[in-house]
Parts: C-alpha cells; structure tokens; sequence
C-alpha cells in the first residue's frame, strides 16, 4: 500500500467504508459534510489512487443509481496481539474481517528477537496459506508500557530484555510495512470497539485480566493514551498496603494480588496447604496450576476456588469503582484469560461498583465481559495500523 489519503476528507470516507463496509456514493454523502460535487472529487480521486473500487449498482433511492464503493480487496492487514504467554497473529481485510488467525504458546520472557522469529513464522505461514501475498500495514500491542509515537516498550515489568527495544523499526525492517505498536489493552478495547460489545459506546473502559492487569479508556470514540503513553496502568494500583511484592518495584499492586499469575500462585499454595482436594488432585496431575484449574475446581463447586475468585473481584472491583467515580464511562468491559473465571468473577466486581460508585455513575452502567476473546487484540492491531494508514501523509 503506497496510496495514502490526500486530505482529512478522503480520511473520513476511508474510515466510514472500513468501519462501515461498502456504501453508495449517495450513502457516504450523508455521513460526511460535503457538497456532492466536493464528495464526488473526492471519491474519484480516492478511486484513482486504487485505495477503493466500484462495487456493483446501489440501491435505488430515486433517480439514477450510483454505484457503492468499497476498500480495495486486495488490502490485507496484520496484526499481532503479544501476550505473557501467547501470541495471536491474523490477516484482516480492509474491512477488518478476520481472514485467518492463529495462536500459539510463548513466553515473552524469552526477550523480544525470538518472540519476533515466532511472530514472523506465524505471518509467513499465514501468507503461505493463501491469504496475502504481502502485507500493506502491521498492528503490534505487547504487555507493557509503550511510548507510542516511537512504538517502544518502557520499563516493561514483566517483559524482561524489552526495555527501549525498536520494535517499530525492526518489524518493518522484516515485514516490508509500515508498523504500528501500542499496549495490548488499548488493542483489546479498540477491537471490543469496532467488533465486539462496545460497537455502539464512546466513552468505555476495558479492563483486561491476565498474566498480569491493564485497562484501556476510550474518550470520544478514541483511545486515550496520555501523554507518554501509560494511561490505564491500574495493575500497579495498591490495593493493600505493605502488600506483596509486585514485578514493578512496589508493594501492594493490584497485580500481585490479583491476576493470573497471582491467582496460580494462590492456587497452588492452598493446594500444597491441604486447604482443597480438588486444586491438591489437579496440582498433583499436571504438576503445577493456572486460572483455568481455578476456573474448573470453580466450577466443581470447590469452595476455596470460589472464595479466590471473589477476593480477586472484589479488589478489582475497588479499583474499577474509582475509575467510574472518576471517569463516568458508558461501559465497563472484562477481557482477557482470567475471563474464564465467569461470572463469579464479573459478580464480585459488579458488587463492588455499584456498591462503591455514586448512583449517578452507575445507574445506567453495564459491566460485561467481552464479546471476541482473543480476536479482540488482533483486530484491535488491524484497526491501529489501519487508522495510521487511513490518515493523511
């Protein structure tokens, strides 16, 4: 992709057919602010570039019919979503549809060249398949602070070698694109966004609950960011003072004492403790324990699972509460691994908003889990590179 729109119009109409799939010339008119002989240079001028196409006849609304245009088909965007453990990686269309996607288990401790020999295996399997034969822009959130316009992790806390690592650079480098990084919440909420449950809400928090606990905060239909780039660090939020020791240096976060690796390590304590036979038979068939064990012992009605979960949401839900007492979202979505936990989880933490936040705050709040899972990210990263790509030059 080498076609970049010209001006902040041919922008709006790139991003209403990508969010809002192919539309008549008549369609788009109503949903920008142009006179049809500017709307019309502009679309011609968007069709020269090869960035959009003809797509068959509109619908008729009296008179002679105009033909819809659509993005180029043959756009296709990558996107990576970098967890503690995992990776996701995707090919979208123009239009974001997930063409293909796959998963793999990695650990991000292993430093960023090799996590980025596995990402790059994975998209050269995906362009093998048939899917793209090139990729015109990549979307890449990893588990950490990033400063954004230079796509560099800061101090990562659980992302050990990554400090200040080009990340932006080097893919490009490798990938032949331009490349785009951010948080892998901010991803998660961008993709909830254009896919999921927050389609129609512009102002929402999303927490994500994983390895560890971040949260992305959309204003205005656009992600905020702040002004370096660590909005939404609530994992590194006391909870407890003189807590546990957190990966970050302090005590007491959110984080140490509640998210996937806290709650494995709570596990696997009243397991050894003799406090749960069901959590003491799981330990002592695979040999040690994560969220998805709580999340079954849970679900075999083990009372300290439970007890886990709820402890964990209600001090999520603390943090939350602060956050709608302060921000007065539209939404409020949980995502990420710890989600298997269900809805004991999403309980406890409803319990403690509406309980802690004015009425006025919450009178209207809905509080859900997320509607894509892991697609969520990737589609989130497809979304981000696309906005980049759909801006003036």
């Amino acid at each position: 992709m080498t076609a970049r729109p010209a001006n902040a119009h041919q922008a709006r109409l790139l991003r209403l057919l990508r969010d809002g799939g192919p539309n008549s010339r008549a369609q788009l008119g109503d949903q920008v602010d142009l006179s049809r002989s500017k709307l019309a240079v502009e679309v011609d001028r968007l069709l020269e570039t090869g960035l959009v196409v003809a797509d068959g006849l509109a619908a008729s609304r009296g008179g002679r019919r105009s033909h819809n245009i659509r993005l180029a088909p043959e756009l296709r965007f990558l996107g990576a979503d970098i967890g503690a453990t995992s990776v996701d990686v995707a090919v979208t269309n123009a239009e974001l549809e997930v063409l293909g996607h796959i998963n793999q288990p990695m650990d991000v401790r292993e430093g960023p060249v090799a996590v980025f020999e596995q990402v790059l295996a994975m998209a050269a399997k995906l362009k093998a398949s048939g899917l793209a034969e090139g990729f015109d822009g990549c979307g890449i959130g990893v588990p950490g602070p990033v400063r954004f316009p230079e796509g560099v992790p800061v101090a990562p806390p659980i992302m050990p070698g990554w400090d200040g690592f080009p990340v932006r650079e080097a893919l490009s480098q490798d990938l032949g694109c331009p490349v785009m990084v951010d948080n892998d919440v901010n991803l998660m909420a961008m993709g909830e966004q254009h896919a999921g449950v927050a389609r129609s809400v512009d102002d929402f928090i999303c927490v994500k609950i994983g390895t560890g606990i971040g949260c992305g905060l959309v204003v205005g239909a656009e992600v905020y960011r702040g002004t370096t780039g660590s909005a939404g660090d609530i994992g590194h939020i006391q909870v407890e003072p003189d807590g546990r020791p957190c990966a970050c240096g302090n005590k007491g976060c959110l984080e140490a004492h509640f998210s996937g690796a806290a709650l494995a390590r709570d596990a696997e304590e009243a397991a050894t403790q003799g406090r749960s036979a069901e959590l003491a038979g799981r330990l002592e068939a695979a040999g040690s324990l994560s969220a998805v064990d709580v999340a079954a012992a849970a679900a075999a009605g083990d009372a300290v699972a439970l007890e886990l979960i709820r402890e964990g949401g209600n001090r999520t839900g603390q943090v939350i509460a602060g956050l709608v007492s302060f921000f007065n979202p539209g939404l409020v979505v949980i995502g990420g691994g710890v989600t298997g936990l269900g809805h004991t989880l999403l309980a406890a933490i409803r319990t403690q908003v509406y309980r802690q936040s004015l009425p006025l705050a919450t009178g209207n709040l809905p509080i859900v889990l997320g509607e894509l899972g892991p697609v969520a990210g990737v589609i989130g990263a497809a979304r981000l590179i696309s906005d980049h790509l759909f801006s003036p030059a």
